[in-house]
């Protein structure tokens, strides 16, 4: 299996549970040296410097990668960053374009790359991460709030087009004790990343898998919209904006 963003935060705990359960494990990124120390000491774990914002890139990548690792039948759309906005009034748009070419661009390159390799292997699935953010916007994050609105979207869209062909599954965190933002992985209001993992790798388990997984953390913003709930919840959060 193929975890991109797997050097560091969800995709490396994800990553390591996976190998843990006996898969072999490829990892991509940016950094080396994060990629070189995540797999350090796992045999059957690989890893590929890769930015998923380069179309060429990435094209080049899945040549390389399905000739060296020909029954890659997983692929974990994982990679992302974020930053923080403040839009009321006219600002550089770089971190917005950065957003969308990782988040959302970054996915779909990823499975057009690797699709047609992925329809002919056995047990194929292509798992896309989301956040509990595609449901409820967080108004201090606009535009990361819409490209994981658009990857939720993206994923419900491929499901019946891939049916029994390539499982789809979308993974939905809550805020993780992660560095995805800055004091993120000491927040107390957030979820601890070996709790998140070990709660997402039980939900893959079960007796039939989930289109999607979704801890119980997460839940009340997966849900707002059809509990009615949507106007509390997008108000909580526009407090910390």
């Amino acid at each position: 299996m193929l975890v991109t963003g797997g050097g560091s935060g969800i995709g490396q705990a994800l990553a390591h549970r996976w190998h843990d359960a006996g898969n072999h494990v490829i990892i991509t990124g940016r950094r080396g040296q994060v990629l070189r120390d995540a797999v350090a000491g796992r045999a059957r774990m690989a890893y590929y410097v890769l930015d998923v914002t380069s179309a060429q890139d990435v094209d080049a990548f899945a040549r390389t990668v399905v000739a060296e690792h020909p029954q890659l039948n997983v692929l974990v759309n994982n990679a992302g960053v974020y930053s923080a906005e403040k839009m009321t009034s006219a600002r550089a748009l770089s971190d917005a374009e950065q957003m969308i070419q990782t988040n959302v661009l970054g996915p779909i390159r990823m499975t057009n790359a690797l699709i047609d390799h992925l329809r002919a292997q056995a047990d194929a699935a292509i798992i896309n991460v989301s956040s509990g953010l595609a449901f409820v916007p967080f108004p201090a994050a606009p535009t990361y709030s819409a490209t994981k609105a658009a990857i939720h979207s993206y994923t419900a869209a491929m499901r019946p087009l891939l049916k029994d062909k390539v499982e789809v599954i979308e993974i939905v965190p809550p805020q993780v004790r992660t560095e995805l933002t800055p004091g993120q992985s000491t927040d107390p209001n957030s979820m601890p990343l070996d709790a998140f993992a070990d709660e997402v790798m039980a939900l893959l388990h079960a007796q039939v898998t989930p289109a999607e997984v979704c801890v119980e953390g997460v839940r009340y913003f997966r849900e707002a919209e059809a509990t009615g709930k949507f106007d509390e919840a997008l108000q909580m959060l526009a407090q910390y904006s």
